[in-house]
């Protein structure tokens, strides 16, 4: 009897903490993209390099004009170049976030801007969840284009 008593509290004090857990909703994912979008955006301001590397998955591919970098260490020797110097020569920020429904998967658009703030390109990054709340950069390609 005391078995059953104390399966049954355990029971009970279970479903209270999975019933008290607060679910992720589908606009939450979508805003941790637009915040991480956005502070991945801040390293170029702040020309935080190291910063920089934190947002990009261990095989992140980017792709620029016809040329591509595969893995993080190609994406960093390419991109070093751009964190050199005081001004940051451009900068972007989200316009669009869209997030697959099961959460992982997330894809982000928006303007890249000269250091004077004259739209000169767009960006489109895919992000992928890799730990509760932890998104990074799969996959990047920027263009000159203003659409």
């Amino acid at each position: 009897m005391r078995l059953r008593s104390l399966s049954l509290i355990v029971v009970c004090l279970v479903a209270a903490v999975a019933t008290g857990r607060a679910r992720v909703t589908h606009e939450d994912l979508r805003r941790q993209v637009v915040e991480h979008e956005r502070a991945f955006a801040a390293t170029m301001a702040a020309r935080d390099f190291e910063g920089f590397g934190r947002y990009l998955a261990r095989e992140a591919v980017f792709m620029t004009g016809s040329s591509t970098q595969r893995g993080k260490e190609a994406v960093l020797n390419a991109w070093r170049r751009y964190y050199d110097g005081r001004q940051p020569p451009f900068s972007w920020e989200p316009g669009q976030v869209e997030v697959v429904e099961s959460g992982t998967m997330a894809y982000s658009t928006g303007p890249v801007r000269d250091a004077a703030g004259r739209r000169i390109g767009s960006f489109n990054t895919v992000w992928r969840l890799e730990a509760p709340g932890r998104w990074a950069v799969v996959f990047d390609r920027g263009c000159d284009c203003t659409e």
